[in-house]
C-alpha cells in the first residue's frame, strides 16, 4: 500500500493512459485509474496511482502535487486503507 497514491481534482477528460503517462516522469507507474461512476460512465474526479515502489511513490508525492494536468490543479497524498463500514443502503432506523 506504501506504493499506492489518491490523486484527487482530475479534469473529467483526464483517461487512465494519461494519468499514468503524467505520473512516468516521477518512475515506473505499474497501474493508473480513473474512476468512474457506474451510473453516469463519467469520470468522478478522482483516481489511484501504482508506482513500483515506495521511495518513487515518495517522488512523485512530491512532483506532483499541487501541480496541473489537463488544467485542474492536482492533489496527490498516499492512498489510505478502504475503512470497514455499514454497507451502503443498509440505514435503517432503531425508532418505529
Amino acid at each position: 500500500m506504501e506504493n499506492k497514491l489518491y490523486v484527487g481534482g482530475l479534469s473529467f477528460q483526464t483517461t487512465d493512459e494519461g494519468l499514468k503517462d503524467f505520473f512516468a516522469q516521477a518512475g515506473t507507474v505499474n497501474s493508473a485509474k480513473v474512476i468512474i461512476d457506474k451510473m453516469t460512465g463519467k469520470s468522478r474526479g478522482f483516481g489511484f496511482v501504482e508506482m513500483s515502489s515506495g521511495e518513487e511513490a515518495d517522488k512523485a508525492v512530491e512532483m506532483c502535487n499541487g501541480k496541473e494536468l489537463d488544467g485542474r490543479t492536482l492533489k496527490v497524498d498516499k492512498a489510505r486503507p478502504m475503512q470497514e463500514g455499514r454497507p451502503r443502503g443498509s440505514f435503517r432506523s432503531n425508532r418505529y
